[in-house]
C-alpha cells in the first residue's frame, strides 16, 4: 500500500514537472534557422540600390565622362543614355529574379543556364577581383575626400588615404558581420544622406540656370569625339556610376516577399538615380566651363565652394557619407556571392559558414575586405575602373543571353516578371559592344590580363571542383574546423 502511494506520487510529480517543461517550452520563442534571415524589406531594398548607385561615381566621373565624350552636349546625353541601359539591365533581372530565387546574382542564373562552368568562372573573378576591387576604389574615393580638409592647398598624402580607406574597409565589415539590420540602418541613413546632398546640388543649379548662367550649353556639342572607342570608355565612366542596379539580386533570399518587393524596388531606385544624376550635371555646367570641370580635384567639392559659401562645406561631408554608403552596400552584397558560391561546392566551405550569434555570413565578408584591402595597395582609380568595367560588362551581356536561352530551355519556370526578350538582345549587343570597341580602338594589356586571369579559374576547377580531390579536403578539413570555432560559425541549414 505504502509503496502504490509512492509510486502514485512520483508519477504526479514526473507529469507535473513535464507539464512544467512544456509550458516553458511553449513560453519560448521558436529557434531560428541557421540561415540567413529574410530582414530587408521594400525600403531597405530601395535605399540598397540606390545607396550603392549613388556613390563616388557621380563626384568623379563626370570628368571621366566628359574628357572621352569632348563635349557637354554628349556628356549629357551619354548620362541619360546610361540611365536607360542600367533600367533595361535591371528589368532582365528582376524577371531573373522573381524566377530563380535564390542569392548571388549572375552566379545563380548562370548555374541554371550554363551549367557548373561559367557559373565557377563567374564567382572565381567576381569573388577573387570585381567585388573586392570594387569595395578598393569606393574607399579610396571615400578617403580623398575625408582627408582633404585637414591638407588645405595640398593633396592628402598617399599612405593617409590608403590607412584611412582600410580603417573604412575594416568600420564596414566590422558592422555587416555584427547584424543585417545594423547594416540596413546604417546603407538607410547615408543612402538619405547622399539623396539630401543630391537635392542641394540639383536645386542650386536649377537656380543658377534661372539666373541665366547657360553659356556651357550654347554650341553644347562642338567639339564632340567621334571615336567609337573613346565613346565606349565614356560609357564605360558613365555605367561605373550606375553600376549597382543589380545588387538586390545578390540577396533575393533575405528580401522579404521578393516577387513584389525585387521588380518594385528596381522600377523605383533606378529611374530615381537616373533623374539624379543627369540634374546634377546640369547642375555643374551651370557654374564649371567644361576646362575648369576637368581641372577640377574634386568636382563636387568645387561646385559647393562657388554656390554654396559659406556652406560649401556640407559638399565634402555629405560627399564622404555618400562614398561611405555606397561602400557599405558593396560590402553587404559582395559577402552573399562568396557565400553562395561557398554553399554550392564553387569555393572553399567555410566561406558559406554562418554566424551562430548574429546569423550573417561572417567568413565571406571578412574574405571580401582582407582583398579589398590588399587592392588598396596598387591604387590607381582610373586603371581599376577600366578593369573592372571591362570583365563586369561581359557578365552582364552573359546574363542577359540567360534570360534569352531560359526561355527556350527552362519554359516549365513560373515568371511572374516577364520582359520583351528584345530587351534581352539589346543588353547582349550593348555589352558586346562596351567589351569589344575599347579593345578595337586602343588595344591594352590589362585587357587580356584580365581575359587570362578568369580563363585561369580552369586551373582550379578541374581538380578541386569537377574531380574534388580528396588531399584537398584533408588539407583543408582541420583548416574550416579550426576557423569554425574561431569565428563561431556553423555550416547553413538546407531549407525546403
Amino acid at each position: 500500500m505504502d509503496e502504490d502511494n509512492i509510486r502514485n506520487r512520483k508519477e504526479s510529480q514526473n507529469v507535473s514537472t513535464s507539464n512544467n517543461v512544456d509550458c516553458e517550452t511553449k513560453d519560448k520563442p521558436p529557434a531560428k534557422a541557421t540561415v540567413l534571415q529574410k530582414d530587408v524589406g521594400l525600403l531597405s531594398g530601395i535605399c540598397l540600390i540606390v545607396g550603392t548607385m549613388i556613390g563616388s561615381g557621380i563626384f568623379i566621373s563626370p570628368k571621366s565622362v566628359l574628357l572621352y565624350s569632348g563635349a557637354v552636349g554628349p556628356c549629357l546625353l551619354i548620362w541619360a543614355a546610361c540611365g536607360v541601359l542600367a533600367t533595361l539591365g535591371a528589368l532582365c533581372y528582376a524577371e531573373l529574379g522573381t524566377m530563380i530565387t535564390k542569392s548571388g546574382g549572375e552566379y545563380s542564373y548562370f548555374s541554371e543556364a550554363f551549367g557548373s562552368l561559367v557559373a565557377y568562372l563567374f564567382s572565381w573573378t567576381t569573388v577573387m577581383v570585381l567585388k573586392p576591387s570594387s569595395l578598393a576604389i569606393i574607399t579610396l574615393s571615400f578617403a580623398e575626400y575625408a582627408s582633404t580638409p585637414f591638407y588645405p592647398g595640398c593633396t592628402p598624402p598617399v599612405i593617409v588615404t590608403k590607412c584611412l580607406s582600410a580603417a573604412a574597409i575594416f568600420l564596414i565589415v566590422t558592422v555587416n558581420c555584427l547584424s543585417v539590420k545594423l547594416a540596413n540602418y546604417v546603407q538607410n541613413f547615408f543612402t538619405m544622406a547622399k539623396l539630401f546632398i543630391i537635392l542641394v546640388i540639383a536645386v542650386a543649379g536649377m537656380v543658377m540656370l534661372a539666373q541665366g548662367n547657360s553659356e556651357n550649353f550654347s554650341n553644347a556639342f562642338e567639339g564632340s569625339s567621334s571615336s567609337v572607342g573613346a565613346i565606349g570608355l565614356a560609357f564605360y565612366n558613365g555605367l561605373w556610376a550606375y553600376d549597382g542596379w543589380n545588387q538586390l539580386n545578390f540577396i533575393t533570399e533575405e528580401l522579404k516577399n521578393p516577387f513584389r518587393n525585387l521588380p518594385l524596388a528596381i522600377i523605383i531606385g533606378i529611374p530615381l538615380v537616373s533623374v539624379c544624376y543627369v540634374m546634377v550635371n546640369i547642375a555643374y555646367f551651370t557654374v564649371m566651363t567644361p576646362t575648369e570641370l576637368l581641372l577640377s580635384p574634386a568636382v563636387a567639392v568645387t561646385f559647393g565652394d562657388r554656390v554654396l559659401h559659406p556652406w560649401s562645406w556640407i559638399v565634402p561631408l555629405f560627399v564622404v557619407f555618400s562614398t561611405f554608403g555606397s561602400a557599405n552596400g558593396s560590402c553587404f552584397t559582395a559577402g552573399r556571392i562568396a557565400y553562395v558560391s561557398g554553399r554550392e561546392g564553387h569555393m572553399v566551405k567555410i566561406l558559406s559558414y554562418i554566424s551562430l550569434k548574429h546569423y550573417t555570413p561572417a567568413p565571406a565578408l571578412i574574405f571580401n575586405g582582407i582583398l579589398a584591402t590588399i587592392y588598396i595597395i596598387p591604387a590607381d582609380i582610373n586603371t581599376l575602373i577600366n578593369y573592372f568595367s571591362f570583365a563586369q560588362w561581359g557578365f552582364y551581356g552573359l546574363t542577359a543571353l540567360a534570360l534569352i536561352v531560359m526561355r527556350y530551355t527552362r519554359k516549365e519556370l513560373h515568371r511572374p516578371v516577364k520582359v520583351p526578350i528584345f530587351l534581352a538582345g539589346i543588353m547582349v549587343l550593348v555589352s558586346c559592344y562596351l567589351v569589344l570597341a575599347p579593345i578595337i580602338d586602343k588595344p591594352e594589356l590589362e585587357y587580356l590580363y584580365c581575359t587570362v586571369f578568369i580563363l585561369s579559374g580552369l586551373l582550379l576547377y578541374y581538380p578541386f571542383v569537377h574531380r574534388k580531390v580528396n588531399w584537398a579536403r584533408r588539407i583543408m578539413r582541420p583548416i574550416t574546423m579550426h576557423l569554425q570555432l574561431l569565428m563561431e560559425v556553423v555550416p547553413p541549414e538546407k531549407t525546403s
